[in-house]
């Protein structure tokens, strides 16, 4: 599997496990960690353009 393949998997991962926090314990991982700053805004903006690139590059079912 390609490195850009996994980059955009774990980030996949990481954004649907915030929003799993989020939604359970109303708890956000990321600004936990990054704070309120551009960090945060940076990682938001790679998991969706993550998700975008795995819905058009992987999007096959089978």
């Amino acid at each position: 599997m390609k490195i850009i393949n996994w980059i955009a998997f774990i980030l996949v991962v990481v954004g649907a496990l915030n929003w799993g926090l989020v939604g359970i314990a109303d708890f956000n991982l990321v600004t936990t960690i990054l704070g309120d700053g551009n960090a945060t805004k940076v990682v938001y903006d790679l998991v969706g353009l993550s998700a975008l690139y795995m819905i058009v590059k992987k999007g096959k079912l089978v």
